[in-house]
């Protein structure tokens, strides 16, 4: 038995998938084994990795056809013996010290995971690299100790991801836990995020980042505009799982639905214009069910995700016009109302500042200009009067 399996689903990824492999290859902890899926790459992925396997005995090849992100870990899963399961994106790189440092971490507190903070880098035009550091948690004391995910709802607020971690087999396999198998590459990491923290009973986040996350690729599923509903499936089927356990739905269903919330905010920012009004529309039925059914709860959300929570059950259309890039016009407007949104006294003078006027006028067709206007003073003296109560 290996001590870390790492799996490395890959498809169409060659402009990337040396500099990974090399990573890979090169970590410090030589007791590893590399799983990696060719997902039915059409270019020379494949050729890539049988090079890399000639090479060097731990690497395995699963070849498959093209199933997605989602059934490609699952093979992944299946193949790897190890006692702890790495995850590396093709496109990314890591430390030469990543998994040595997170096992012996993982051994020495005995923990169903460990994960650490990460870097996401861009390669500007020049060829010059630029990189980010990112926390996890923006709260240090959560950093170096260990807890429990399972009654530990809060934690996911840490910044969701599965790559910059590992995680023990066996509690994988015990808990059934594995990603959903939805065409494409679609946010079925939320899903396997979810799944480790409801039933992880040990973990431990580290202040240290070894992982590089790269968002420059053109092929990302994350700049993909026409996936839009992929995330509300993905979130479907997290609930899915959490109430097939009564009382882990009872732990984590404020908090889900605030995952819910955050991401659907990054998804009406991330698709194209056209399916926005849709989406929005679509996203104030389900949230407003939630809110009747008390899952809603003022004090998870900050004042900013408050103020477009309310903004987008009330009125999804106007929550549309708000969110359309038409000129520093248009976001002036928009940051007023972000601002002011908390305070009913003041929603009259947004109502009549200039800017915020002027903001409509460029984001909303000019045929519809007076009916938007009408509808959303009507609609603010409906939040301001609720907000007095």
């Amino acid at each position: 038995m290996a001590k870390v399996s790492i799996i490395i689903p890959t498809y169409n990824v060659e402009q990337y998938l040396d500099q990974c492999m090399k990573s890979v290859i090169r970590q410090s902890l030589q007791d590893i084994e590399i799983v990696c899926v060719n997902d039915g790459s059409t270019d020379s992925s494949l050729d890539i990795l049988k090079k890399y396997a000639a090479e060097d005995s731990r690497v395995v090849i699963v070849d498959q056809p093209n199933g997605g992100y989602g059934k490609a870990m699952n093979a992944g899963f299946d193949k790897a013996t190890g006692e702890y399961i790495g995850i590396v994106e093709p496109d990314d790189y890591i430390a030469p010290e990543m998994y040595e440092d997170l096992y012996n971490t993982a051994k020495e507190h005995n923990l169903d995971f460990v994960k650490s903070d990460f870097y996401r880098f861009v390669t500007k035009e020049n060829g010059d690299i630029q990189f980010k550091y990112f926390h996890l948690s923006t709260e240090p004391e959560d950093y170096n100790r260990v807890f429990a995910p399972c009654e530990t709802p809060e934690a996911l607020n840490y910044v969701m991801n599965t790559w910059c971690g590992i995680y023990r087999r066996s509690f994988l396999l015990e808990y059934g836990i594995r990603h959903n198998e939805t065409p494409g590459a679609s946010f079925q990491d939320n899903g396997f995020f979810f799944q480790t923290f409801a039933f992880g009973r040990s973990a431990m986040i580290i202040d240290r980042a070894y992982y590089m996350n790269r968002r420059d690729n053109p092929n990302s599923s994350v700049k993909n505009p026409e996936k839009v509903y992929c995330a509300n499936i993905e979130y479907d089927h997290i609930r899915s799982i959490l109430m097939e356990h009564p009382e882990t739905w009872k732990n984590f269903r404020y908090m889900y639905w605030k995952k819910r919330f955050t991401n659907t905010l990054a998804t009406i920012d991330r698709i194209a214009p056209e399916y926005r009004k849709d989406y929005c529309r679509n996203a104030q039925r389900e949230f407003k069910s939630a809110q009747e059914n008390g899952l809603i709860r003022r004090r998870d959300y900050n004042d900013s995700h408050w103020s477009k929570m309310q903004m987008l059950l009330k009125d999804p259309d106007t929550y549309v016009l708000m969110t359309m890039d038409s000129g520093s016009a248009a976001k002036a407007a928009a940051a007023e109302f972000e601002k002011f949104m908390g305070d009913s006294r003041k929603l009259q003078d947004i109502l009549n500042s200039r800017s915020y006027k002027l903001g409509f006028t460029l984001t909303a067709a000019p045929r519809f200009a007076k009916e938007t206007a009408k509808k959303t003073l009507k609609g603010m003296k409906k939040w301001k009067n609720r907000l007095l109560k």
